[in-house]
């Protein structure tokens, strides 16, 4: 059965271009290691909640954009596969040193979660 990883991060507005770029190399990887399709949403309207919002959720400052992404993979265990290839690339993979590639974003603000999907519709 289908398992996918859902993202939500602030991204700084100015920052646009880079954080496509670097998703673009990012996401490749995942592609490379099972997944079926990967999302990167730029925040186009993105309201804000009376209790909780995504905004709220990721501590989205005045200068950022919420971006909400998602991975789809075909089942669970190619997804922990994956999310280890990635765990074990990022201790010995210069492309993942922070200080050589910092990131666009601050990564601690970051939600994420795996979801096992239960309804789709599709045509």
């Amino acid at each position: 059965m289908a398992y996918v990883d859902g993202y939500v991060i602030a991204v700084p507005t100015a920052n646009k271009e880079t954080f496509i770029a670097q998703a673009k190399d990012f996401d490749s990887f995942f592609m490379d290691w099972g997944a079926i399709r990967v999302v990167e949403c730029w925040g186009d309207e993105v309201p804000d909640g009376k209790q909780t919002d995504f905004k709220r959720a990721v501590q989205a400052n005045t200068d950022e954009t919420v971006v909400f992404s998602w991975i789809e993979w075909p089942d669970k265990a190619t997804r922990d596969a994956a999310m280890a290839k990635m765990h074990e690339m990022m201790e010995k993979d210069e492309r993942f040193d922070p200080k050589k590639n910092p990131p666009c974003f601050d990564g601690r603000r970051m939600i994420f979660a795996g979801f096992a999907p239960v309804v789709s519709l599709e045509h």
